[in-house]
């Protein structure tokens, strides 16, 4: 046996487990499962060692461990396999989507959401410290939120969206869901997430906007009603911007992926 003798298949195999290792960290990163995932690396490290130098009891007790450890997994990790099983879907239909878009004649123009308009709106919302929370679809179907509430088909504008979050209005309770550059639901039940590590000053609306977003591929806008505060999520978390210019040029980016 060689000692540089390398396949392709063997530099494939390495780039492929590099793949998996960079999306599992993403989704632990910053949450309580980062540290049972270290102490899993730990204890399969200690298995292959304990293999290495032939100690067979001990080997076979992690051995077993690991093995019958594996349903318990399935288990406390569920939130974060669903978040990673809709990540690898999404890339896959995003990297297909983007293959098309170089061999188009013409110029895309799928996307046309009025940002500018939602922004603005919520903007406006927060000074008045009005509750919203706006869900912007991508590319997986909303449509098991959407049945929740009331259908509507409304191009998007800035008065438009703040009259429905008017706090006398009927609309005003739920969330809104926009897609492409039309308002297709109002009041829309959210699913609301199980994670116990949120901050207490983060609502029911704040719950619901992590539940959609750990779910689908969608992102969501929330207004706070106690602070005025404007939060926008993405998989499930939070993502940070200086300001209102940031946050603009970041969700183009994310609608036109």
């Amino acid at each position: 046996m060689e000692l540089f003798d390398i396949r392709i298949l063997d530099i494939v195999d390495i780039v492929l487990v590099a793949f998996l290792l960079f999306y599992l960290y993403r989704l632990v990163k910053g949450t309580v499962a980062i540290n049972i995932f270290i102490g899993i690396v730990m204890v399969y490290a200690t298995w292959k060692l304990t293999e290495f130098l032939e100690m067979q009891l001990l080997s076979r007790i992690l051995g077993g461990f690991l093995g019958v450890g594996m349903f318990a997994l399935i288990v406390v990790f569920q939130q974060e396999i669903r978040k990673f099983l809709l990540m690898l879907g999404t890339t896959n239909f995003s990297g297909r989507r983007k293959l098309l878009k170089r061999f188009q004649l013409r110029p895309n123009t799928s996307f046309n959401t009025d940002i500018h308009a939602i922004l603005s709106a919520c903007q406006k919302m927060a000074q008045s410290k009005t509750g919203a929370i706006i869900v912007l679809q991508r590319n997986n179907s909303l449509d098991f939120v959407k049945s929740t509430g009331d259908a509507m088909s409304v191009e998007v504008n800035q008065p438009i969206l703040e009259s429905i979050f008017y706090k006398n209005s009927p609309l005003h309770d739920g969330a809104l869901i926009i897609e492409d550059n039309t308002i297709k639901a109002t009041r829309v039940i959210l699913p609301v997430t199980s994670e116990t590590n949120l901050p207490a000053r983060f609502g029911l609306r704040h719950r619901a906007a992590v539940g959609i977003t750990e779910r689908t591929d969608a992102v969501c806008l929330v207004v706070s009603e106690e602070s005025g505060q404007i939060s926008y999520l993405k998989e499930g978390d939070f993502v940070l911007f200086k300001d209102l210019e940031e946050l603009e040029r970041t969700l183009a980016k994310d609608l036109s992926a």
